[in-house]
């Protein structure tokens, strides 16, 4: 994923390359965290994995179609199978539209659903499921505190029955209290539904807990990829001991 440089004077500019060399694969059931300080590349991936930006080359293979090359009509029918969290649920929430418009919305974009009725009944249902009252339907997001608004957003998310949701940095926005309810949700979900994550976050500690396999990024690249465990406790690359020592309470216990 390349983005165009800044020019100096009368020099072309080079291109920035925000992403370089990131391969992984992701399973059903499966959460893989990708993790890195900021800038290095963990949202620009995340966005050009799911088409919103499109990157410059390479295949992003989603149940055996080429994403970054797929044609927008080809594309739009794709898309209901993936979803996305983002990090900030107040920007991600229309705050004009209530709170069953919201969840029901990605069902009457694709002519799923049935009727307005039967598209609020599944709202309605959405949002209990992740643990909203039935009153929420008719409110504004403004009236809903963070953690509230996030429940939304993942109810949203799980309106067209997807297989892989991208979450980026879901939880940072939120007090250390309310992440673990949230976390706690969405492997919920997870068992429940067999959703595929790539969870996008700098938070070790939270990637410690609900990811089964990790990908460190560091200028754009994966320079360490294994099994959560194994890379928090024996991390092979510098930088992923950097950010590992970074935090003391991952340290494994004497």
């Amino acid at each position: 994923m390349t983005f165009p440089g800044q020019r100096s004077g009368f020099a072309r500019p080079e291109p920035f390359v925000a992403v370089k060399g990131a391969s992984f694969e992701l399973n059903r059931s499966e959460t893989l965290g990708i993790v890195g300080e900021s800038g290095s590349g963990k949202t620009t991936l995340s966005r050009a994995i799911l088409r919103l930006i499109t990157p410059a080359g390479g295949r992003v293979r989603f149940r055996g179609d080429d994403l970054a090359t797929a044609s927008r009509k080809r594309l739009r029918g794709l898309r209901a199978g993936m979803q996305m969290v983002f990090q900030d649920p107040a920007a991600s929430l229309n705050p004009t539209m209530r709170i069953g418009s919201i969840v029901a919305e990605p069902l009457a974009i694709h002519g799923l659903g049935g009727t307005r009725s039967q598209r609020r009944r599944l709202a309605e249902g959405l949002l209990d499921r992740c643990g909203m009252p039935a009153d929420a339907l008719d409110r504004y997001p403004h009236q809903f505190s963070g953690g509230q608004r996030q429940r939304i957003a993942i109810a949203r998310a799980l309106a067209l029955n997807p297989a892989l949701i991208v979450c980026d940095e879901p939880t940072s926005a939120l007090d250390v209290s309310i992440q673990a309810q949230v976390i706690n949700l969405l492997q919920d979900l997870q068992d429940e539904f067999g959703l595929a994550y790539l969870f996008i976050s700098h938070d070790m500690a939270v990637v410690s807990h609900i990811c089964h396999r990790v990908a460190v990024m560091k200028s754009g690249e994966i320079v360490e990829t294994g099994p959560t465990r194994r890379v928090i406790d024996e991390p092979q690359h510098p930088y992923t001991q950097k950010l590992i020592g970074a935090v003391p309470r991952l340290h494994r216990a004497s």
